[in-house]
């Protein structure tokens, strides 16, 4: 049904849906996507029917390891299978490598590196065909490759756009016709996530009622809510690498942190990569206990320009897992006071 509404200006936020690439028996019934509420119900509503015991997961972004763990959970078989050999490709290599243990530690399996051509039902269940590999085999399959924009209103009103259909915005979240803003998902070149829509959409909101307001994405964090919990922030080791910054590492091993060690054995580590002469924190990255919510610490210092120094000078309380940040800045200093020094490159 079509309508007109008269506007002064206008917010666009149509959101996503979960990417389907063009392979081979995507509409199989034990085939699913995860993205809205909608899917998170067919799944477990086949779950609870068919009581599978085996499920691959295609893609192992935050979706993918997420409901991974939350399957493991249910008793069933995991495999987590994707083309990077990484998992969580944007997040540090030490992190992600601690990700890899942890998932293999809690029985979910991972065929990394490999490329999906595409789905096959046989009795019992579906096969995921692989390049030059050997099939795997399981009770269903879940896509989770990311999502791409909804592009319908962007294209009836004539927008710029970008990769996929993305919608092309300023910094203050302004589209290529004046008066049209557009936020969340659906805006080009910005992490899609929850947080990262609501700060976009008050920039909008901000710069709408006649304020100066521009989004900047260096202090958003990126957080992945399995056990332990995974947050980063910033630079990575590899990226700081690749734009030739001159940069230091600090890292914290929470076994050498009492709260962590209470909450769950000491498994985790806090690395920061800060620049080599001044000292300013570039990034922040954590795996362990309360880590998505550690990270606002690396946020705020990457925002504020903050240093090692200024970390070192704030006093953390103790007994608490935030220590293990300043541990981790005194580390980076060569000032390390409860773990060995080690041995800098």
């Amino acid at each position: 049904e079509e309508f007109e509404e008269s506007y002064d200006k206008l917010i666009l936020s149509p959101g996503a849906k979960p990417t389907q690439p063009r392979l081979p028996g995507l509409g199989l019934d034990k085939l699913f996507t995860l993205r809205t509420v909608e899917d998170t119900f067919r799944i477990k509503d086949y779950i609870n029917i068919n009581h599978p015991k085996s499920a691959v997961l295609a893609g192992g972004g935050f979706i993918g390891l997420e409901l991974a763990e939350n399957l493991r959970e249910l008793g069933m078989e995991v495999t987590i299978v994707q083309r990077p050999k990484q998992l969580m490709n944007p997040f540090d290599s030490d992190i992600a490598a601690f990700i890899h243990n942890e998932m293999r530690k809690h029985g979910v399996k991972l065929a990394l590196g490999h490329t999906v051509e595409g789905f096959a039902e046989v009795s019992g269940g579906v096969d995921v065909l692989l390049k030059d590999e050997q099939p795997l085999h399981a009770d269903m399959v879940i896509l989770a490759i990311g999502v791409s924009p909804e592009t319908t209103l962007a294209k009836d009103a004539g927008l710029e756009l970008g990769i996929k259909g993305s919608i092309v915005v300023n910094d203050r979240m302004e589209t290529s016709v004046p008066g049209v803003y557009a936020i969340g998902d659906c805006v080009f070149g910005h992490a899609q996530l929850a947080h990262t829509a609501s700060a976009m959409g008050e920039v909008a909101a901000e710069n709408i009622c006649g304020q100066s307001a521009s989004y900047d994405e260096a202090t958003n964090p990126t957080c992945v809510y399995i056990e332990p919990e995974a947050a980063s922030v910033g630079l990575t080791e590899e990226q700081a690498k690749a734009q030739g910054i001159d940069y230091t590492v600090g890292k914290f091993p929470l076994s050498a942190n009492g709260k962590s060690l209470i909450l769950n054995g000491g498994e985790g580590l806090v690395k920061i990569i800060a620049g080599k002469e001044y000292g300013e924190v570039l990034g922040m990255h954590i795996i362990g206990p309360r880590a998505t919510d550690l990270i606002a610490e690396g946020a705020l210092a990457i925002g504020g320009e903050m240093t090692l120094d200024e970390i070192v000078a704030t006093i953390h309380s103790h007994p608490t897992v935030t220590e293990s940040v300043r541990e981790c800045a005194l580390d980076a200093l060569g000032r390390a006071v409860h773990i060995p020094p080690r041995k800098k490159k």
